[in-house]
C-alpha cells in the first residue's frame, strides 16, 4: 500500500511539476530583458563611441528603447509575483528574437560575432515551457539567422572600409548557430526535466513519509489507549451488571443503567478489535459478502432518527459469473473505516442515508450517500486530512454540538484504512435530486475474492 500510495502522490506531483503548471514567472523574463538592453546599449555605445566605426545609431537605439518601455509596460501593468501562460510567454521570447534579429539585421547579420545570443531565447524557453513550444522558438531563430545570411546592412568597421567576410564563413557561421541552438536546447530541455522528475519523486517521497508518520504515531496511540482503557472498562462494566441487579425493571434508572452497560461492552469489543491480529480471525469468518460486510459496518448506527438502506447488486458490465453476491475477505480495517462514514453520514443527514455497492469487470464501488447540507466547498479539498472537520460548533436549533470539539481525525484514520486496504476514496456533494454529502470509495478487481 505504502508503493501504491506513493505512486500516486508520485503521478500527483509530477502534474504539478509540468512546465504547463509551474510557468515562467513575468519578473524572470524581465530582468532578463533588462540584462539583454543594457548589453546591447553598453555594445553599441562601446563600437560607435570607443571604437568610433559607423552605426545607425538612431534605429538601433529606437529597437532597444521599445524592449525598455516593453518592461516598463509590463511592470506597471502586471503584479511582479504573476506566472505567465505558455502562449504569452512563448510570444515574450518570439518577441526577442525578433528583436535581436533586428539589431543584427542593421549591425552586420551573420558577420556580427553577437550573432551567437539567438541561442538565449531557445534556451531560456527548453528550461521554462514545453518542448513544442521550444522546437517552434528555435526554428524561428535558425530561420531569422537563415535570412540574416543573406540579407543585413554592412557590419560597423572603420570609416571609408567596409568588411565583407566570405560566404563559406557566413555559412560556417550560420551551422554553428544551428549546431549550437539544438544542442543547447536539447541540454537544458533535458536537465529541467530530470530536475523536475526528482523534485516530484522527492515530494512524493516527504507527503508518503508524512503520512505514515502520522498514522504510525496514531497507531500507537490506538495501542496505547486500548491498554489504558481496558481496565477502566471492565470495572464500568462490572459496577453496571452490579447496579442493574440491585434494580427492578420498572425502576427509572433501570434502562439508563442497561444503556450504560451496552456501551461499556460495545466499546471493550472496539478496543478488541483494534488490537486483534489477523492470524486471530476465524477462519470460518474470514471472508464475508459485499452486503454482509456493509451491514457489519452500519450495524452499531441503526436508530430510528435516520433510516439506512443498503443494497448490493452487480453492475451491468459485470462478468456472467460474477451475478451473484461477491465476496471479499473481512478485514477489521476496512469494516472500521466504512463504519466511520456511515456514522458521519447519519449524523449530518436529516432523515435517510443510502449505501450501495457495486461490482463489475473493474472492481468494487461503495457509495455512501446522505440527504444533509453536503460538503462545504471552501474545505473539500483538505477533507481527510487531520484536524480538518466538518462538525459544527453548534446544531441548527442552536443548542451546542456535542463534538464540537472534535480534531477531525476520525475521517483521516478510516480514510487511511481505507487507502491501505488498496481503496480510492472521492468526495463530492449532490447534484442531483437535494442537497447531501456522497464518499465513494472503490477498489480494483484483486480485491474481490474470486467467484
Amino acid at each position: 500500500m505504502l508503493l501504491q500510495t506513493f505512486a500516486r502522490r508520485k503521478k500527483k506531483s509530477l502534474a504539478l511539476a509540468d512546465p504547463v503548471n509551474n510557468r515562467l514567472r513575468l519578473a524572470t523574463i524581465i530582468r532578463l530583458r533588462w540584462i539583454a538592453v543594457l548589453g546591447q546599449f553598453a555594445a553599441l555605445s562601446a563600437v560607435a563611441f570607443g571604437l568610433g566605426f559607423y552605426v545607425p545609431i538612431g534605429a538601433c537605439l529606437t529597437v532597444i528603447a521599445l524592449s525598455a518601455w516593453l518592461n516598463v509596460f509590463l511592470a506597471i501593468w502586471y503584479p511582479s509575483r504573476h506566472r505567465l501562460s505558455v502562449s504569452y510567454a512563448t510570444g515574450l521570447l518570439v518577441y526577442d528574437i525578433l528583436q535581436l534579429a533586428t539589431l543584427l539585421f542593421l549591425t552586420g547579420g551573420m558577420d556580427n560575432p553577437f550573432a551567437m545570443l539567438m541561442v538565449a531565447p531557445v534556451t531560456v524557453s527548453a528550461a521554462t515551457l514545453p518542448l513544442r513550444n521550444t522546437i517552434v522558438l528555435g526554428l524561428l531563430a535558425l530561420a531569422a539567422a537563415a535570412v540574416l545570411v543573406v540579407a543585413h546592412e554592412p557590419l560597423p568597421w572603420y570609416p571609408g572600409i567596409e568588411l565583407e567576410l566570405p560566404v563559406i564563413y557566413k555559412i560556417g557561421a550560420f551551422a554553428a548557430l544551428c549546431v549550437s541552438t539544438t544542442f543547447i536546447g536539447l541540454y537544458a530541455w533535458r536537465l529541467t526535466k530530470e530536475a523536475r522528475q526528482m523534485s516530484a519523486a522527492l515530494t512524493a517521497t516527504d507527503v508518503v513519509l508524512a503520512r505514515e508518520q502520522k498514522l504510525h504515531a496514531l497507531d500507537g496511540l490506538a495501542a496505547a489507549a486500548a491498554h489504558e482503557l481496558g481496565t477502566p472498562l471492565s470495572t464500568i462494566v462490572l459496577v453496571t451488571k452490579e447496579l442493574e441487579y440491585g434494580l427492578k425493571p420498572e425502576d427509572p434508572m433501570y434502562d439508563d443503567i442497561a444503556l450504560l452497560k451496552t456501551q461499556a461492552l460495545r466499546c471493550r469489543e472496539i478496543l478488541q478489535k483494534l488490537t486483534r491480529h489477523p492470524s486471530e480471525e476465524d477462519p470460518m469468518h474470514a471472508r464475508v459478502s459485499v452486503r454482509d460486510m456493509l451491514e457489519e459496518a452500519a450495524e452499531p448506527y441503526f436508530s430510528d432518527k435516520v433510516a439506512i438502506s443498503i443494497s448490493a447488486a452487480a453492475a451491468y458490465d459485470a462478468p456472467d459469473g460474477s451475478r451473484r453476491q461477491a465476496e471479499v475477505e473481512r478485514r477489521p480495517g476496512v469494516i472500521y473505516g466504512l463504519g466511520n462514514i456511515i456514522e458521519n453520514a447519519t449524523e449530518f443527514a436529516k432523515s435517510r442515508v443510502e449505501v450501495s455497492a457495486s461490482w463489475s469487470a473493474s472492481g468494487l464501488t461503495v457509495a455512501i450517500a446522505d440527504d444533509g447540507p453536503g460538503f462545504p466547498a471552501e474545505i473539500m479539498d483538505n477533507i481527510g486530512e487531520p484536524y480538518v472537520t466538518t462538525r459544527p460548533a453548534e446544531m441548527p436549533d442552536g443548542i451546542p454540538a456535542e463534538d464540537s470539539t472534535g480534531l477531525g481525525l476520525g475521517f483521516f484514520i478510516a480514510k487511511t484504512l481505507l487507502e491501505r486496504s488498496g481503496a480510492t476514496v472521492s468526495l463530492a456533494n449532490r447534484t442531483s435530486g437535494g442537497t447531501g454529502a456522497i464518499v465513494t470509495v472503490t477498489w480494483p478487481r484483486a480485491f474481490i475474492l474470486a467467484q
